[in-house]
């Protein structure tokens, strides 16, 4: 049976990781990407939320919590308006798109190497036991 370099894996994940770029998931999660910048109103409001977050930080420090309410306050009712816009909910549920992909790929990559050591030990996909495990199970001791 061939043996593989950690190099060689790394190599492989690189072309992997090539081709998934090259998803519709990736390409519409670019898009989404650069209308968001492109979008004055969602730019002005990010900065404005990032103003606000730097100041909620410095009221914190300083114990000042009656004006740290209103502000983060100002802060989630701007995150709400910035999520109601059609661009931004476009842009997060591509990000959710992308993620899913990556859990999928991360997934079967661990699921067949799981499967692969049970099936090389001589185990049981069934039960998930490796064949050193199930000898070692009817021992008696």
């Amino acid at each position: 049976m061939a043996k593989y370099t950690k190099d060689e894996i790394v190599g492989r994940a690189r072309d992997l990781a090539r081709m998934i770029a090259e998803t519709e998931e990736v390409d519409f999660f670019k898009r989404a990407e650069a209308q968001i910048h492109e979008n004055e109103k969602v730019s002005s409001m990010i900065t404005q939320i990032k103003g606000l977050q730097k100041q909620s930080v410095n009221l914190q420090h300083y114990g000042k919590e009656e004006a740290l309410k209103k502000t983060e306050a100002k802060i989630a009712s701007l995150e709400e308006e910035l999520d109601s816009i059609p661009v931004v909910q476009e842009f997060k549920q591509s990000q959710v798109d992308v993620n899913e992909l990556l859990q999928i790929v991360a997934s079967a990559i661990s699921n067949t190497v799981t499967d692969e050591v049970i099936t090389s030990t001589g185990g049981n996909l069934l039960s998930g036991e490796t064949g050193a495990k199930m000898k070692n199970s009817s021992c008696s001791h």
